[in-house]
């Protein structure tokens, strides 16, 4: 097996200095379950600080009051060769973020366009090579896929999420490189696994034990995995594949259904 080979990464993050749980919209939150602001920024910060350490480079966006789920950037936009397609949140709790994100882009002179269908970003857009997989199912619209396909000039391929407790893409797949994957199958539906198996013969399949604790919510530059360090099974067979997996714990913000995708947006210039 040859070496894997890290490449630098560009984030966007977002200090959930607003972190709370008071609304529902996926079945991870809980209002009535206290959630502590400080163990979520604690947790957030080791995070950024290791991202650092690999030799990644992190920008931030200023969080904003009233908007607790900020601090999950990859919700925020997807990226691609310069250009921004903006996020449209399906529920309206989360909406401003959208223009919180494309207002942070365009002022540093990214080529940004509002959606006019319901995405929530890397949350449910993957970049993948030359390909984006994409989400549907339970937030980001099938239409929006075709947006999606038109404005960043890449094949998108539609898959369809079934589990409520995987609402989001990135919840239920992950991408470690160009041409490879991990993923969740009983997530998808059957016509979205046909595909997937295509697609990916060779792709690694995560358990319901690595699942539950968001094991695919994961971010890869290449080389290193960065995944929630309950995922143990998920980290022993990335290390098979030649894979450097790195645990951390973020389970404060997985109680609003969100790990360490969640908190990173991908910068392609």
């Amino acid at each position: 097996m040859s070496p894997r080979t890290a490449t630098p990464r560009h984030y966007l993050m977002c200090r959930p200095a607003h972190f709370t749980v008071d609304y529902s919209i996926n079945p991870w939150m809980d209002p009535a379950k206290p959630t502590d602001t400080g163990t979520a920024l604690a947790q957030w910060d080791q995070l950024h600080a290791l991202f650092q350490r690999l030799g990644h480079t992190v920008e931030l966006i200023e969080p904003l009051p009233g908007l607790p789920d900020m601090v999950f950037a990859a919700n925020g936009a997807t990226t691609v060769d310069g250009r921004v397609l903006g996020a449209r949140f399906r529920h309206p709790e989360r909406a401003a973020e959208g223009p919180a994100y494309a207002d942070w882009f365009r002022e540093r002179g990214w080529r940004v366009r509002d959606a006019e269908r319901v995405n929530e970003g890397e949350g449910d857009l993957l970049v993948a090579g030359e390909r984006i997989l994409a989400g549907t199912g339970f937030r980001t619209e099938t239409a929006a896929h075709a947006e999606a396909a038109e404005f960043l000039g890449r094949e998108v391929v539609t898959l369809r999420l079934v589990d409520p407790r995987y609402y989001h893409l990135d919840t239920a797949l992950a991408v470690l490189s160009d041409t490879e994957i991990m993923y969740h199958p009983p997530a998808f539906d059957d016509a979205s696994r046909a595909v997937l198996e295509r697609l990916y013969p060779d792709a690694l399949l995560a358990d319901a034990d690595d699942a539950r604790v968001f094991g695919l919510n994961a971010v890869s530059d290449g080389a290193n995995v960065v995944l929630p360090e309950a995922a143990v099974h998920l980290a022993e067979r990335l290390r098979e594949r030649g894979f450097t997996p790195i645990g951390v714990d973020l389970t404060e913000l997985l109680r609003a259904g969100g790990a360490v995708k969640c908190c990173t947006l991908e910068l392609r210039r």
